[in-house]
């Protein structure tokens, strides 16, 4: 890899712009994880099938909400294998650029093909649809980790300042809170006018979902962009004089190796999966129980607005406050939320208010599960002498990804469960249709926030005074080694 200039050594002008384009990569980024983890299993029940039998089509929602499932679940083992080749490139761009764009680049193509309906083929022959989707779906989802593994994994190799680095990943989520809450904002009215435009329907039907995919697919290509000609990373001494990187066996041992990794990784995705689940059925919240399914764009807006309040203040707020402290007001906030929406879900101002509190710690606890795994980089340099950058911090993006696919199949399990199929209202829902969406949107989210917090509390120990005594360490081992 070439050695490129520090962030000290960059003008005043180049870092804002760096900044900028990382904040921007992220942006595009969320905006094509929110069309791909939420919003396609939407798609799927609502569009894909809709000129299918309904028994017919109830099944076909079964068999690809599962396969999601089992895709993304198998990524437990694939992700790190990405991330220690992403861990081996020696380009002269760098080992994390490339892979933005290429990465971005494939499965941009690949997620406006598959809403298409494979470019119509859904409705050609139903058996050989599932299996191609499959095959499609599998090449994107590793296309899709490749970007996302190496847009993560970059923030070691811009900075070792734990305050620079929350600086980054600020911006990282500041730029995904808003694409990915901006692509909820959007998404009903772009998916009707389009449409409206190519049918006449005023409905969310195959057209408006294809072409909502179409925009979405060239954001994230210029995106891609962004991250990949747009930032510069840097050769830091940690990093010239680790340890060769290994093969993907090596790098499973050094993920088993790294304690407080595994630890944080664990109370990160109960937190996620709570979070995804509750945020994949919001739309049916309003649609099915408030009956307020032109109100769905608030659900939007307030994430929206918490982040743009929240997420830049981070790094201002940690220097007084330590990540510590933070992931735990972000949590008592979040069981509050949930405790809103069980006692008064059918109450539109009620959600809103439960809404507020769900959405409003979001960066404090991932921002700070972030810069923990970050920062357990040099702890399993310290243990191993080896630097996995980007095989660590493959792991939080492949929790969000199990996480999503879990959340796929909640969404598919409680639209077939409730009956909230393609033509239903809220007028067909029953006492027990509510009860089952409350269950699997609420209480259970609940219990896994509870369980989230109780393992951060007790487990991790690593935060910034620990990690800059990491640091200390290693330089002096690495001068000694030097001097010897």
């Amino acid at each position: 890899m070439s050695h490129s200039a520090s962030s000290t050594d960059m003008k005043p002008k180049h870092i804002l712009g760096q900044r900028m384009a990382y904040t921007f990569s992220g942006f595009g980024q969320a905006v094509f994880y929110n069309m791909m983890s939420t919003y396609f299993v939407v798609y799927v029940t609502s569009a894909l099938f809709a000129g299918v039998d309904k028994d017919i089509a109830t099944k076909l929602v079964g068999i690809i909400t599962g396969a999601i499932v089992i895709i993304r679940i198998g990524e437990i083992f694939i992700d790190p294998l990405l991330g220690n080749l992403i861990d081996n490139t020696n380009t002269r761009i760098g080992r994390f650029r490339p892979w933005q764009f290429i990465g971005g680049l494939v499965s941009a193509i690949l997620l406006f093909m598959v809403f298409t309906g494979l470019f119509g083929f859904v409705n050609v022959n139903q058996t050989w649809f599932i299996v191609l989707f499959i095959a499609v779906f599998i090449i994107l989802d590793v296309f899709y980790s490749l970007r996302d593994i190496s847009f993560w994994g970059m923030i070691p190799a811009l900075s070792e300042d734990s305050q620079e680095r929350a600086l980054y990943t600020s911006l990282g989520s500041f730029g995904a809170s808003l694409g990915f809450n901006g692509l909820t904002v959007i998404v009903v009215p772009v998916v009707t006018y389009f449409s409206v435009q190519f049918t006449g329907r005023n409905e969310q039907n195959q057209s408006g979902w294809t072409a909502l995919a179409l925009i979405v697919a060239m954001l994230a290509i210029i995106s891609a962009m962004s991250g990949a000609f747009g930032t510069r990373e840097r050769q830091s001494a940690l990093r010239a004089k680790a340890q060769d990187n290994g093969n993907p066996l090596q790098a499973f041992a050094a993920l088993a190796k790294n304690d407080q990794l595994l630890w944080v990784a664990l109370s990160y995705v109960f937190y996620a999966v709570a979070n995804v689940a509750t945020a994949g059925v919001l739309f049916y919240l309003f649609k099915f129980v408030l009956d307020k399914p032109a109100a769905f764009s608030i659900a939007g807006i307030i994430p929206v607005v918490t982040g743009l309040l929240i997420t830049p203040l981070y790094p201002v707020i940690n220097k007084f406050i330590p990540r510590r402290y933070l992931f735990i007001t972000g949590m008592g906030l979040m069981i509050a939320a949930y405790l809103v929406f069980i006692l008064a879900s059918t109450n539109l101002t009620a959600v809103i208010i439960a809404l507020v509190l769900f959405y409003l710690p979001s960066t404090l606890i991932q921002t700070t599960a972030i810069l923990t795994m970050t920062d357990t980089v040099e702890y399993g340099q310290l243990k191993t002498g080896k630097r996995n950058e980007a095989v660590i911090l493959s792991v939080r993006p492949m929790l969000d990804k199990i996480a999503g696919a879990l959340s796929n199949g909640i969404v598919g399990f409680v639209a077939v469960s409730a009956g909230m199929l393609n033509t239903a209202t809220a007028a067909d829902m029953t006492a027990h249709d509510i009860q089952t969406f409350k269950t699997f949107a609420f209480y259970t989210p609940l219990a896994f926030i509870v369980v989230s917090l109780l393992v951060f509390l007790f487990t991790v120990k690593i935060d910034e005074k620990e990690h800059a005594r990491i640091v200390n360490l290693l330089e002096c081992q690495l001068g000694s080694k030097d001097n010897a």
